[in-house]
């Protein structure tokens, strides 16, 4: 018998083995690990429109010499890549668990988002050196061109945002939406640019305009880069007190103190907690893990727990 658990133990999981040790029995959390509420066709269709309009705006921008249109076409190209990526996190992050990977792929999302927003800060980076250079030296454009085709990058912009919008659970797509805004306010900058430049000649509206879109998208940017950071770090979720919860499992009835507490996201939107709770006696111990629960999910909105229970004696060993 002892030979052949020892066999067992050293086996290589099979993929029953694997979804027996992800299944969740009754009373452990309801959440899952998959991100089964992501749909890979909401960025396709996005990425599909954003990659047809690039092209054609990227020709016209250099056609028409504006860089307000350039700028744009730089951005949708940039989202092209950015939306394919980010896709593709969408798609790894629906895996399941593995037996090397337990807790899921939904961090790609994130990550995913983190690489988007650097991007968007290089182009950002460019638009203003080319800015700075056209104050300096201001150069033709033709107005009507870049009136008409930015135009038309308006309500592709918009149809984008729209089809982005629908996902409203995912960090990633959050960070897409960012960067279709930075293309759409793009559009309206060239459409007010092609137009005062077309009725009045005035080519400085051009690089003003690209800069003064450029610094709307910083602060969008900043919030994504923030966010993204916060949870591949495993931060404590923005929407839970760490220290209350720390005093509310402490002031429950049994419970003698509370260490080693850590609470983080495993995916986008399903905080974790895990922790050491010292207590008077074992026999006390299904009770008290009940009513931690109900606490927890009650007032944290935390259902993912895992808590070692300890006896004071065996506190004071560590």
């Amino acid at each position: 018998m002892i030979g052949l658990l020892n066999e067992v133990m050293h086996t290589t999981p099979s993929n029953s083995t694997s979804s027996h040790l992800h299944a969740h029995r009754a009373g452990d959390a309801s959440h899952h690990h998959v991100a089964e509420r992501r749909s890979p066709k909401v960025l396709g269709w996005a990425v599909v429109l954003t990659l047809i309009f690039a092209a054609v705006e990227a020709f016209a921008g250099f056609w028409s010499n504006s860089l307000a249109l350039i700028s744009d076409a730089g951005h949708m190209v940039t989202d092209s890549t950015a939306l394919g990526l980010a896709l593709l996190a969408q798609i790894i992050a629906r895996r399941p668990p593995s037996p090397k990977h337990s807790f899921g792929f939904g961090r790609a999302e994130a990550l995913a988002a983190f690489i988007n927003a650097l991007a968007m800060l290089a182009i950002v980076g460019w638009i203003v050196f080319e800015a700075a250079q056209r104050f300096s030296s201001p150069q033709p454009v033709q107005g009507k061109t870049v009136f008409v085709v930015a135009l038309i990058g308006l309500v592709i912009n918009l149809a984008v945002a729209w089809v982005l919008s629908q996902d409203k659970q995912s960090v990633n797509a959050r960070a897409a939406l960012v960067h279709v805004i930075g293309d759409l306010l793009g559009s309206v900058a060239a459409l007010i640019a092609g137009a005062v430049i077309y009725f009045t000649g005035w080519m400085t509206i051009d690089p003003l305009l690209s800069l003064a879109v450029s610094l709307l998208i910083l602060k969008s940017t900043f919030g994504i880069l923030r966010e993204s950071y916060h949870f591949l770090m495993e931060g404590v979720p923005h929407h839970i007190d760490y220290l209350q919860v720390g005093e509310d499992l402490a002031a429950i009835d049994g419970v003698l103190s509370v260490h080693d507490l850590h609470v983080w996201e495993m995916t986008p939107g399903q905080p974790a907690l895990i922790g050491h709770v010292e207590i008077r006696s074992l026999l006390e111990w299904p009770t008290l893990l009940q009513a931690i629960k109900a606490m927890l999910l009650e007032k944290h909105s935390i259902d993912h727990v895992t808590l070692q229970a300890e006896l004071p004696t065996m506190a004071d060993d560590h």
